[in-house]
């Protein structure tokens, strides 16, 4: 849901490499972080532990030490072949993000990343969220310094893999740096596209066309339920907040708002309980004044029980 000024996407939105362009310049995650397996008191079976957040964060190193070293052969290991993000062009897949990191023509100086923090969906899925600073130029232009990123990993055998990938510009920097000219690539549409009308796809746009809705008319009480109690939500005019920061954002946020609509919606199963939505949000209306703008937006979903519940949300203007 769009509310503010929604900003640029860094350089892909997300979904991962948008690559020195039009915002988010990505650089998918990494998935060598193994889970450990606790034998049972059989000794027959095992059980795979969670990941801590110290070893995603070191796989999201690894990935982005690739990045620097242009190894792009690197990134057909180590993302999922459930991998869906976002590009200037639109949405694309596994192919279509590989595509357009590999034809940047870019320099990487250095880059840290920092404030981590990390929410398990289900045994499965691990979304990490953090701060990163860079110092690199893709053809010609200099990317933003000071990023938010949201990094998901599904589990696939005993290797984490990245799911889909977004970083935006971090508000609390004091100068945003201009947005970086990329040269679209073609977006590639993941196969699962063509059957937009699946019933994860309707059941999940559905919620966050529920969510959109109770947005514009203030209704917290429904965004409550909507929401996990681990909600993380990122926005480049707010920053990375909670669940309770974020309700209240939402709550006193001075729009005055006609209509919302959530569509180009596909659905990606993740595990039996975690899944990402992507899709474009539109909003009839005004923000601070401001019309708000179209965006891209994924959202990541977890069940709680029988229900589905909001865990991570990023936003993309289209």
């Amino acid at each position: 849901m769009k509310k503010f000024n929604l900003f640029v996407l860094t350089a892909i939105m997300a979904v991962m490499f948008a690559a020195c362009g039009d915002y988010a310049e990505n650089k998918p995650a990494a998935n060598t972080a193994n889970a450990a397996n606790t034998e049972t008191n059989s000794g027959t079976e095992t059980a795979t532990a969670a990941p801590t957040k110290e070893e995603m964060l070191a796989t999201e190193k690894e990935a982005w030490e690739a990045w620097k070293k242009r190894d792009f052969k690197f990134f057909e290991d180590f993302l999922s072949d459930k991998y869906v993000g976002f590009t200037p062009a639109g949405r694309v897949d596994k192919a279509g993000a590989i595509k357009t990191l590999s034809e940047q023509k870019c320099e990487i100086n250095s880059y840290s990343l920092s404030d981590d923090q990390m929410t398990m969906v289900g045994a499965d899925v691990a979304v990490l969220t953090f701060k990163g600073e860079q110092d690199y130029t893709c053809d010609g232009k200099k990317g933003p310094a000071n990023i938010l990123v949201a990094s998901v990993y599904v589990r696939e055998g005993d290797k984490w893999k990245n799911a889909f990938y977004n970083e935006v510009p971090d508000p609390e920097s004091k100068a945003a740096p201009a947005k970086p000219e990329a040269k679209p690539a073609a977006a590639t549409k993941p196969a699962e596209e063509a059957k937009s009308a699946d019933e994860l796809t309707t059941t999940l746009q559905a919620l966050e066309l529920k969510g959109w809705e109770a947005w514009k008319n203030k209704d917290g009480k429904t965004l409550d339920e909507l929401t996990a109690k681990e909600f993380t939500f990122i926005d480049t005019n707010v920053g990375r907040y909670d669940k309770e920061a974020i309700l209240k954002t939402w709550a006193e946020a001075p729009c005055e708002v006609k209509g919302v609509s959530v569509t180009d919606a596909l659905a990606s199963s993740l595990s039996s309980d975690a899944a990402i939505l992507t899709y474009k949000g539109s909003v009839d209306g005004t923000c601070d004044g401001d019309p708000v703008p179209t965006v891209w937006g994924a959202t990541v979903f977890g069940k709680d029980g029988e229900t589905w519940k909001y865990f991570t949300m990023i936003e993309t203007p289209a």
